[in-house]
């Protein structure tokens, strides 16, 4: 016993070792490593729950929720952040947890907050996949990519210089199953438009969990500028009915269907709100009308700045819905 002990101490010891050096050769958001952990939602799943607000040169880019998929002989990962150090500190956290390779990465949307870590992925293993929609990838190679590097530098002032792009090449398509070893991921494509086009939900079928991307956020208002305020409520009622035990939403925290119908409730108040005031009312006079109407949701993130944005894009759906 006592060889293979040694020989297992070892192993652990050089694997300390590569990874300091790793990530003294190479940039890595360190406060991610020591200020958030890796929360196990699930039998087989981990998420590092990021903070609210928009990237920034505190939080370094990262504002999303990375999440690892344990198996018995491997590891995949959803959404692996918005640069490669932000994509370095996830594969730190995962060390922790197992010494697995990471052979497969599943993208939810074209968001660079969400994707933008894929080349650290990439370093840890050069055969790993990286899995999206065809859209999306679409959308990658004609610019959105590049848009997005370069946008993430400016609003970090930089923090995320020297990210390299690693673009999807694996097309999923609807309820298409790939295995992680042992376990099972499903693909679930959003129909139209919830949060941008050319989305996917991404399901661990054993644990009955689902990563939603940002077609869900929990407590926290995002950016609807690409997004149908009806297609994100059908959306949940789709996530309701397909049953999962708990849910990953792409901002907030991690939580079961409730998470889900709240997020819902609130999209489809805003546009029916705005459904019902838009022939007496301009959209800017709408704010407070509709405010009474989503106390529920008043003490949500950024409720304060981002209601009257939703409130415009709202007016500008119902109009085009309307030819």
């Amino acid at each position: 016993m006592k060889q293979p002990v040694l020989h297992w101490l070892g192993g652990i010891a050089l694997l300390a070792l590569s990874l300091n050096t790793w990530a003294a050769d190479k940039p890595i958001h360190q406060g991610m490593v020591d200020n958030y952990k890796a929360e196990k939602v699930s039998d087989h799943v981990y998420v590092i729950h990021g903070p609210a607000g928009l990237p920034d040169k505190e939080n370094q880019g990262f504002i999303n929720n990375p999440g690892f998929i344990v198996s018995d002989s491997e590891v995949a990962v959803v959404d692996p952040g918005s640069s490669d150090a932000i994509g370095r500190a996830i594969l730190a956290h995962i060390r922790k947890v197992t010494d697995k390779p990471v052979t497969k990465v599943f993208i939810t949307h074209a968001h660079g907050d969400h994707w933008l870590g894929n080349n650290a992925m990439k370093e840890s293993n050069a055969g790993a996949k990286f899995y999206a929609s065809a859209g999306m990838i679409e959308e990658a190679k004609n610019g959105a990519g590049d848009s997005w590097i370069e946008t993430m530098n400016t609003m970090t002032e930089n923090a995320t210089a020297g990210t390299q792009l690693v673009i999807p090449t694996e097309v999923v398509t609807q309820d298409q199953e790939v295995k992680v070893g042992n376990l099972t991921v499903k693909a679930h494509l959003v129909e139209g438009k919830a949060h941008t086009s050319n989305e996917v939900m991404f399901e661990v079928v054993e644990d009955k969990v689902l990563f939603t991307g940002d077609t869900i956020s929990n407590k926290r208002l995002i950016l609807m500028d690409e997004g149908s305020f009806p297609g994100s409520a059908k959306n949940a009622e789709r996530i309701v009915a397909m049953g999962m035990k708990t849910i990953v939403p792409g901002h907030g925290a991690t939580g079961d269907n409730s998470i889900v119908t709240a997020y819902g409730d609130y999209m489809s108040k805003v546009y029916e709100g705005v459904k019902t005031l838009r022939d007496d009312m301009e959209a800017h006079e709408m704010k407070p009308k509709i405010a009474e109407q989503l106390t529920a949701y008043k003490d949500w993130h950024s409720m304060e700045e981002t209601l009257g944005k939703h409130i415009s894009l709202a007016v500008l759906e119902a109009e085009q819905e309307d030819f």
